[in-house]
C-alpha cells in the first residue's frame, strides 16, 4: 500500500481534527446513530487515543464501541477523479459510514485501511461517522483473556461482580481510538496502485529491480533521481532494472534517499528508496555487507496525553535521545509503528525490527488468557488461541505497507508467543513461510523468545528464526536480586544457544527502576541497582561472538493496565515516560559510543 503524497495527479487532504464523539452505551447500532448527527456528544482529537483526554474512568476503561463523527465535504472537481478515504491506524476494530451505508470494515488496530468513495458522496455536506470497538480476545491481536495478566483473584473462592473490562495477555495499556492520521487523497481513474524495488550491489554501482502495480490500462515509465534532483537512471515499462553507477548506499545513521519517479499515463508517484543490503550469514548479521551490531531499544507508542495517538514531535525527539546515546535501533515492539516513524528512520539512518501486534500468544505465564486458573493450551484446538487467520492478515498487511522502507531489516513474527508447547510449530511455520514469500527483499525473520526455562532444542524459534531474539531477565523477575548468581545462569544458558549455531541478540532485559530513588547500596527499583543489572547482563554478552546485538526494556517508562505490581505504569524505562534521563541511560551513552555498529565483535 503506497503512502499518501502530494504530486501533478494526487491530492491530498487531511481529515484530523476535532470530531464529535460519544461513548456507545449499548444501543449506539439498535438506535443507529450513523445514520444522524450524535446527540449529547463531546469533542475528541483526531488522531490520538481518547483514554487519558476526558476525566473518570468511563473513558479511560471503557469496554466497547465509541462512535466518532464529522461532515465532510468534497468539492466537484476532486470526485471527478478517484476519491480514497485512508485510515493511517484505528484501533481495534473498525466500521466506517457515509450518509448512514457503511463502507469498509477493518480489523486490526495498527495498519492503514482505505475505501474509494467518489460513488457515494452527494453536493454538500456528508456525515462520516467510524465506529471503534477496543473489545480483545482470543481472536485478536494482541491477546486478551479471561483474567488480568499480572495479578487478580487467583486462589479466593469469590468474585466480585462488575461491568466488563477488557484484560490485556499482554503488560501496556490498550489504548483505543482513531490512532494516527485520516485523509483523503484522489488518483486518476488509471493509476498506479504499488511498487516494488530489490536492491543488489556490484563494486561501486547498484541494481533496482523494480514492479509496478497499476489499475487500467497504458504505459509506464520509471526514474531515479539523487538528493541533488539529478536523473540517474531510467526505464520503461511495469518491470524492470534500474541501474545506479556510483550509488551512494543508505547506511546505518548516514542515510542517503534516491527519489524513484514512476509514471502510469497521467498518474505518478514518487518514492523515497534507500539502497541497502540485508543479509544473516553464519553468526552475523550483515548490512551492505558488513557485520552489524544492534545497539538499542524495545520502545512503545506511550506518550501522556496522546496515549497511542500518533505524536511527530515526540517520534523526533525519541530519535535525538538515541542519537545522543550512540543507539542505532530498536523494535518496534509490540505492533507496527506509524508510517511517519519509518519515513523517520529512513531518513534518520535508524535500523528497525518491524513486529505484528502478535502479543499475549501465550497461556503459559500470567494467567492473562487462562479459564479461571484452569490450564489450558496456547493451541488447544477447542479451547485455545483463535488468532490464526487474523494473524496472516496483519503479516501481509504489515510487509505490504513497509517493504520499500530501508531501516527495515527484520521482520518479528510475534513476540513471546508460547514456542514450545505442542501445536506451535503447527501455528507459526505457516506465518514465517507467508512472511517469506511475501517480502519481495526477502528480508531475515525472527520471532521473540520468552524466558520459559526450556532447552533452546526444544524451542521452536531455533528452527524458524534467521535471528535468535531473546528476552531474559536474569536479575530481575529471574534471580532479582542477586544479580551475580543470576548472570551466571544467563551464561550458562547462552552456551546451550551457541549449539544452535545462529546470531542471537537480546531485545528484551531490564529492571524497574523509580526515578530519583537512589542507596548507596544497591537495592531493587533504584537507578544504582538498574545500572549495576545491566552492566552484569552487558558482561555476559561481550564474551559471546555470537551475540549480535543488545536492545534495552524499555526506552521510556510507560502506561500499562492497573495492578499491583505496576505503580502509575511499567517504570523499566532507561528514561521516563516524558523523557527525563534515569542515571543508566548515561551508562549506556557510554558504552553505545564506544561500540562500533559494524565489526563489534570482530575487533574484540
Amino acid at each position: 500500500m503506497l503512502y499518501p503524497i502530494l504530486t501533478d495527479s494526487r491530492m491530498v487532504s487531511s481529515l484530523d481534527g476535532i470530531w464529535n464523539f460519544k461513548l456507545d452505551n449499548g444501543e449506539g447500532f439498535n438506535e443507529k446513530w450513523f445514520e444522524k448527527p450524535l446527540g449529547d456528544s463531546t469533542t475528541m482529537p483526531v488522531p490520538s487515543s481518547y483514554n487519558d483526554l476526558k476525566e473518570g474512568s468511563d473513558f479511560r476503561d471503557h469496554y466497547g464501541w465509541v462512535f466518532y463523527q464529522r461532515q465532510l465535504y468534497v468539492p466537484k472537481t476532486l470526485r471527478e477523479d478517484r476519491l480514497v478515504l485512508r485510515f493511517d491506524a484505528v484501533t481495534h476494530h473498525a466500521k466506517v459510514y457515509l450518509n448512514g451505508e457503511m463502507l469498509v470494515e477493518h480489523r486490526g488496530g495498527f495498519l492503514p485501511f482505505e475505501v474509494e468513495i467518489q460513488d457515494y458522496v452527494k453536493d454538500g455536506n456528508n456525515l462520516l461517522t467510524v465506529a471503534v470497538d477496543n473489545v480483545i480476545d482470543y481472536t485478536t491481536l494482541p491477546v486478551g483473556g479471561e483474567n488480568p495478566m499480572l495479578g487478580g483473584m487467583a486462589g479466593y473462592d469469590f468474585k466480585i461482580e462488575t461491568k466488563k473490562v477488557n484484560n490485556p495477555n499482554f503488560d501496556f495499556f490498550n489504548y483505543c481510538g482513531i490512532t494516527r492520521h485520516v485523509r483523503l487523497y484522489t488518483t486518476p481513474k488509471d493509476y498506479i496502485k504499488d511498487i516494488n524495488v530489490i536492491s543488489s550491489i556490484s563494486g561501486e554501482d547498484a541494481v533496482l529491480e523494480y514492479k509496478v502495480f497499476t489499475e487500467g490500462s497504458g504505459s509506464c515509465k520509471v526514474s531515479v533521481y539523487d538528493e541533488e534532483g539529478n536523473k540517474v537512471s531510467e526505464a520503461e515499462g511495469a518491470e524492470g532494472k534500474l541501474k545506479i553507477e556510483n550509488v551512494r548506499l543508505w547506511q546505518v545513521l548516514d542515510a542517503y534517499l534516491y527519489d524513484i519517479k514512476v509514471e502510469f499515463n497521467e498518474d505518478e508517484y514518487i518514492l523515497p528508496y534507500g539502497v541497502r543490503t540485508v543479509e544473516v550469514r553464519g553468526l552475523e548479521f550483515l548490512i551492505n555487507g558488513e557485520p552489524f551490531y544492534f545497539k538499542g531499544y524495545g520502545k512503545h507508542e506511550d506518550t501522556f496525553p496522546n496515549g497511542r495517538g500518533i505524536n511527530e514531535a515526540m517520534n523526533v525527539k525519541d530519535l535525538s535521545i538515541m542519537k545522543w546515546q550512540g543507539c542505532n535501533s530498536f523494535r518496534t515492539s509490540h505492533y507496527p509503528y506509524s508510517e511517519e516513524m519509518m519515513r523517520l528512520c529512513d531518513r534518520e539512518g535508524f535500523v528497525v525490527i518491524d513486529e505484528t501486534p502478535a502479543v499475549g500468544i501465550n497461556f503459559s505465564f500470567g494467567g492473562g488468557a487462562n479459564f479461571n486458573g484452569q490450564k489450558v493450551s496456547t493451541f488447544d484446538k477447542e479451547r485455545g488461541i483463535k488468532t490464526f487467520d487474523h494473524h496472516k492478515d496483519v503479516i501481509k498487511e504489515m510487509i505490504n505497507r513497509d517493504k520499500n522502507h530501508a531501516c527495515v531489516v527484520m521482520w518479528s513474527i510475534a513476540n513471546e508467543a508460547d514456542t514450545t508447547s505442542e501445536g506451535a510449530m503447527e501455528y507459526f511455520k505457516p506465518l514465517f513461510d507467508l512472511a517469506r514469500e511475501t517480502d519481495p527483499q526477502n528480508r531475515p525473520c525472527t520471532m521473540i523468545g520468552v524466558q520459559s526455562g526450556a532447552d533452546p532444542k526444544d524451542d521452536i524459534i531455533s528452527e524458524l528464526s534467521d535471528v535468535v531474539c531473546l528476552n531474559r531477565y536474569y536479575g530481575w523477575y529471574f534471580g532479582g536480586p542477586f544479580i551475580d548468581d543470576s548472570v551466571k545462569l544467563l551464561e550458562a544458558e547462552l552456551i546451550k544457544w551457541r549449539e544452535i549455531n545462529k546470531p542471537v541478540m537480546f531485545t528484551e532485559y531490564g529492571a524497574d527502576t523509580v526515578s530519583g530513588f537512589h542507596n548507596t547500596t544497591p537495592v531493587m527499583y533504584t537507578e544504582e541497582y538498574q545500572v549495576d543489572y545491566y552492566k552484569a547482563n552487558n558482561d555476559v554478552f561481550d564474551k559471546f561472538d555470537f551475540i549480535i546485538g543488545e536492545q534495552a526494556w524499555n526506552f521510556a517508562d510507560f502506561a500499562t493496565s492497573q495492578g499491583l505490581v505496576r505503580v502509575d505504569g511499567n517504570k523499566k524505562g532507561l528514561f521516563t515516560r516524558d523523557r527525563k534521563p534515569k542515571l543508566v541511560a548515561h551508562y549506556f551513552r557510554e558504552r553505545w559510543n564506544s561500540i562500533p555498529n559494524f565489526n563489534y565483535k570482530k575487533n574484540k
